[in-house]
């Protein structure tokens, strides 16, 4: 075929290929040069529109063809033909830099890729964990991955995989870049190991190595310190004297019965009573005794002796001062208010403040909160008790009980020793009166007076400063603009929405407002929005929060504010409101309907030619308004049988076959019918349409109300029912037969016999002789006139000739004139009857 040469075109293709053996992908660059186009010819099937007549029917008024009519249009179909395509052959061959393997380009690198393989010209794909041109070199141990791009992420020493990045962790560390260390109680490689530590001992996450707390020992920490240890690591010396012992951790001596620790007195102020603080120093502890009036373990019980005796620190026992005795030395030796040694002293002291007068000196020994030689004299300011000899320890001018040493604390202090100012909330005398000041201002604790913080004023500082003011007693002015609100505190601007600055000076820039003009204007159709609220200023036409919506039915303008005139149902343009008039109306505010013969939009349109309408075609519809009794498109048709009345809506209520009128549903009644819808049979005595004619019937017999017919009674007959029935026949409509014999007379209306004399019977069929004269002869159909005859003497009724011969006449003969007559009327078995 035809050759054809195109310009140079380079195809790159990457094909990403597997690498089975590592899991890793790398790419390989085929390059092709395509040179030229060869061409050839195929003959192929194509597909193509073919145009056909497509016959069909559609409803017309062609009523010879059932309303159908047969129409003709071009439609196509899709029809197949041979044709010839022109095709091209690719030949290529590989770009520079590489090389053909098995109909492949595959690329060249002149230095071999040690490590790695050749996805381009003198390009290496080195494997992971190698890098350099040639991937002949192995990864630092900083660097992982293909050409060691990768930087590792280990931490702790921990060693990373040049292959995959991996950490191995030194011992003791665990997690993905061994950033860890091991858990509590878990050591080692991997952190598998697990500790044996005791005692609350910690466990070196590394080593395994326990570190003991205070008190123990051990390579596992099982033991207590050796006695005379204690502490960390068992360094401390223990400082216990007099056969003390020392508590392995603490140190804390626990001194035998008599011996007590250094300590030292202190009164707590929350509680007000005494406690005591013992302190371990290095010095010797459980070396002093128990002081007076104190013995036992830890010198705990209080000792019993009275009047001066005293007691063994260890047992308790007392040792009776001269002039007492007894367990306790309660007992004196003189009278109460009596010494010396026969007993014949008057003690000198002032009784009522003096415990007892000494029975052998005569030594006063004073209640507490007196002193003297004859207790007659207070304690001096600042002292109390026994002998005034305890100092009182009062503080902030409070007052000391002479007696019981008790402070009474000046208001704004409190405690056993009113060391303690009141607590923040209270103030006055013993801290009982609550604070009332507000707002975290300080509250004195002596009379409770409130310091108001910055920002607020008043006596319980509960009033912000007025507006404007700011500062300690709300003596600045604020410097706030635009209604912008100033701090209390310290005077700064919060803005009202709308402003922004320092001092609120400036409004906020176009598509911003609120609080900080923070906010972004959110409007679609509008110019712009309030500074303040945010409230988009929509255009003309628009409304809503964000003016997205189009104004409402019959509103327009401004955020719609104004409303439309336009009339019968017109919409108006949201953005001049200028009326767009429904179909059917004209006029600035659609106030007209169309001229007549014009209807629909803008009365563009021309009315049909009615017929029976009260005028031209409706001015939105085109309908032409028919007349009532007429409907139709043109209203050139009679209302349905049944229908009457304004668009033959109305149903007519005519019955007994009467005739509506379509127009005003007036009934024209079937004759024999009268009333407004038919329904009442005519008066007795009438006939006819509308009941106008007189029935003419008589002996009672029944008129047709629909055409006036007799029907006439039993035994009358005629058109007027004014006939009897013929002899020989009786009862309705005359079609019985008499069955009286020998000349009886016949009732016309029952058949009742009246027979002649000389017979009897229902039908005289007997003779008062009893013998019967002659036999009835029956089987007659029809019978004409019959009449019971009497010929030459003798009463029979002839049926056939051979009776006629029997009875001597040649023809029938009258029964009442004697007559012979000949036969007429035919009955069914061929006999004649006379006519008479």
């Amino acid at each position: 075929g035809r050759r054809r040469t195109f310009q140079l075109i380079v195809f790159c293709l990457f094909i990403k290929l597997a690498d089975l053996l590592k899991s890793h992908c790398s790419c390989l660059i085929i390059c092709l040069i395509s040179l030229s186009l060869p061409s050839y010819s195929v003959t192929v099937q194509e597909s193509y529109p073919h145009p056909f007549d497509q016959i069909y029917y559609t409803s017309c008024t062609d009523i010879l063809n059932w309303f159908k009519c047969t129409r003709h249009r071009i439609s196509y179909r899709t029809a197949y033909r041979h044709g010839e395509k022109t095709m091209y052959r690719r030949k290529s061959q590989c770009c520079p830099g590489f090389y053909e393997s098995r109909e492949m380009c595959i690329p060249h690198c002149a230095d071999k890729c040690v490590h790695g393989r050749c996805i381009a010209p003198n390009t290496c794909q080195c494997e992971p964990g190698w890098g350099g041109p040639n991937c002949s070199s192995a990864c630092d141990s900083d660097h992982w991955g293909p050409h060691c791009s990768s930087r590792c992420q280990c931490k702790n020493g921990a060693l990373c995989n040049p292959i995959t990045g991996a950490c191995h962790c030194a011992s003791g560390f665990k997690g993905w870049r061994c950033e860890e260390h091991c858990d509590q109680g878990t050591y080692g490689n991997d952190c598998h190991q697990k500790c044996q530590c005791q005692n609350g001992a910690t466990c070196d996450h590394v080593t395994g190595e326990c570190t003991c707390p205070p008190g123990y020992t051990g390579a596992f920490c099982e033991d207590l310190c050796p006695p005379g240890k204690h502490g960390p690591q068992c360094e401390e010396r223990c400082p216990c004297q007099n056969g003390g012992v020392c508590h392995h951790v603490t140190g804390e001596c626990a001194c035998p019965s008599g011996w007590m620790v250094k300590q030292m007195h202190s009164v707590c102020s929350q509680d007000q009573w005494e406690i005591f603080f013992f302190l371990h120093t290095q010095g010797m502890v459980c070396g002093q005794p128990c002081p007076e009036s104190r013995y036992g373990k830890n010198c705990s019980q209080e000792c019993q002796c009275h009047n001066g005796g005293t007691c063994d620190s260890a047992t308790g026992q007392c040792h009776c001062s001269p002039g007492y005795t007894g367990e306790h030395c309660e007992t004196r030796l003189c009278p109460e208010g009596i010494y010396g040694l026969k007993c014949d002293k008057k003690c000198p002291c002032h009784m009522p403040n003096t415990w007892s007068c000494h029975p052998m000196s005569g030594e006063c020994s004073c209640k507490p909160g007196w002193s003297g030689l004859y207790c007659n004299e207070t304690c001096s300011p600042g002292f109390y008790g026994k002998s005034c000899q305890q100092i009182c320890s009062c503080q902030n001018g409070a007052d000391c009980d002479s007696v019981t040493g008790k402070c009474t604390c000046a208001p704004g202090f409190k405690g056993a020793a009113c060391g303690g100012p009141c607590l923040p909330g209270t103030y006055g005398v013993n801290c009982s009166s609550v604070c009332n000041c507000k707002n975290e201002a300080i509250c004195s604790p002596v009379d409770g007076s409130c310091a108001c913080k910055a920002g607020w004023h008043g006596v319980d500082c509960s009033i912000n400063c007025p507006s404007g003011t700011w500062g300690l007693g709300c003596n600045l002015t604020c410097q706030c603009l635009n209604g912008g609100a100033c701090n209390a505190l310290d005077g700064t601007c919060t803005c009202a929405p709308g402003w922004r600055g320092e001092k609120c000076e400036l409004p906020c820039q176009d598509g911003t407002y609120g609080m900080d003009c923070a906010e972004r204007c959110d409007c679609s159709h509008a110019d712009g929005c309030h500074p303040t609220t945010g409230y988009c200023r929509c255009l003309p036409g628009w409304s809503g929060i964000h003016c997205d919506s189009v104004c409402a039915e019959g509103q327009w303008g401004p955020n719609c504010s104004l409303s439309c005139y336009c009339k019968n149902g017109a919409s108006c343009s949201p953005d001049d409101g200028i009326c767009e008039c429904a179909p059917g109306y004209r006029g600035t505010t659609c106030q007209r309907i169309c001229s007549p013969g014009f209807y629909g939009h803008r009365c563009s349109q021309t009315c049909p030619q009615c017929v029976h309408s009260s005028g031209p075609c409706h001015h939105i519809t085109g309908l032409c308004d028919c007349l009532p009794g007429f409907t139709g498109a043109l209203c050139n048709e009679v209302c349905p049988s049944g229908r009457f009345g304004k668009n033959c809506i109305g149903i007519c209520t005519c019955t007994n076959n009467g005739t509506c009128n379509p127009i005003d549903r007036s009934c024209q009644c079937y004759p024999g019918w009268i009333g407004s819808d038919c329904s009442q049979p005519c008066p007795p005595s009438h006939w006819g349409p509308n009941c106008i004619h007189t029935c003419n019937c008589h002996n009672g017999a029944y008129c047709s109300a629909y055409d006036g017919e007799c029907k006439c009674t039993p035994g009358w007959t005629g058109l007027y029912c004014t006939q009897r029935c013929p002899l020989g026949f009786y009862g309705k409509d005359c079609a019985l037969v008499c069955q009286c014999q020998n000349g009886a007379d016949c009732d016309h209306i029952s058949g009742q016999c009246t027979c002649r004399t000389g017979f009897m019977g229902k039908h005289c069929e007997q003779s008062e002789y009893g013998r019967e004269l002659f036999k009835p002869v029956f089987g007659i159909s029809i019978v004409h006139k019959a009449l019971l005859l009497m010929c030459g003497g003798h009463y029979l009724l002839p049926i056939t000739r051979t009776d006629l011969a029997a009875s001597g006449c040649e023809g029938l003969c009258s029964g009442q004139d004697s007559m012979c007559h000949t036969w007429e009327h035919s009955d069914r078995r061929g006999g004649r009857l006379p006519s008479l």
